[in-house]
């Protein structure tokens, strides 16, 4: 089982290079069910995982110029805070039994697994849902009423609502980052994506923080091997895309993610 979740890593870490975004949400699971690791735990894992990844995603969209500084910034800031905070006081501070209704238990664990389940279910819908194309050039880019919008507020505060949940959860985030920096920012996809990637990996590193002193036993061999192998992957899933189109692998990664995703809700609550 063990080998499995190595091999589940690199596959992780290669969908992740290969779609740009995504693959990360399959981290948590990986590490619950193959690894039978503590899923409050694993959130922890997973933000260390998320943002090293991330972090060497955005290498590459930094030198094609697909990152933009300043709202990564405007976005980034408050993401951290609410990743950090969340991580440090609202998760220590969740009862181990939030309450029963008869013989349903919903204990803290179940909780986490399914609010990721329902994120997993909501980051599917993004990706198997096709981008609008730009009537000039058919790319993927915001349309010209949008390019002139920067709504400061808004990016703020879908700043914190992106942290907050990754604090929860540990997955990325970027099917919620990527609208907002098309939306509010009026950013062109690719500079979205390459934008979202060094927030992914700002807030997840720096939020992973917040869990150092908390009493969670981390395993920090393991936690790094685990990085090793998703690095393979994303390596690996970079130099693919040379040769693979992600138009079409992300809407077959995004069915698979929901089904992940009713597996995870299935099994945590009936079984």
């Amino acid at each position: 089982m063990e080998i499995l979740g190595y091999a589940a890593s690199i596959i992780m870490g290669l969908t992740l290079g290969l779609i740009g975004g995504g693959g990360s949400i399959l981290t948590v699971p990986i590490l619950v069910y193959l690894f039978d690791v503590d899923p409050v735990l694993s959130t922890a894992y997973s933000l260390f995982v998320v943002g090293l990844t991330s972090a060497v995603g955005s290498v590459s969209h930094f030198r094609k110029g697909n990152v933009d500084l300043k709202t990564a910034l405007i976005f980034g800031i408050p993401s951290i805070i609410a990743v950090y905070m969340v991580r440090k006081f609202a998760v220590p501070a969740i009862p181990d039994v939030l309450f029963t209704v008869g013989e349903f238990v919903m204990t803290k664990a179940l909780f986490i697994m399914v609010l990721f389940a329902i994120l997993m279910v909501l980051a599917s819908v993004s990706m198997i849902r096709k981008p609008k194309k730009d009537v000039n050039n058919g790319n993927d880019t915001v349309s010209p009423a949008a390019e002139k919008k920067f709504n400061y507020p808004l990016i703020l505060g879908e700043g914190i609502l992106v942290g907050g949940i990754t604090g929860l959860v540990g997955a990325g985030g970027g099917f919620l980052i990527i609208p907002a920096l098309v939306l509010l920012a009026g950013l062109p996809m690719k500079q979205a994506v390459g934008t979202s990637l060094l927030i992914i990996a700002l807030k997840s590193l720096l939020g992973f923080t917040g869990d150092l002193g908390s009493g969670l036993k981390i395993d920090y061999t393991f936690m790094v091997v685990f990085s090793a192998f998703a690095m393979v992957g994303i390596l690996i899933g970079s130099y693919l895309t040379h040769f693979i189109s992600n138009e079409k692998l992300k809407p077959a990664f995004g069915w698979f993610v929901l089904v992940m995703g009713l597996y995870i809700l299935t099994k945590e609550i009936f079984f």
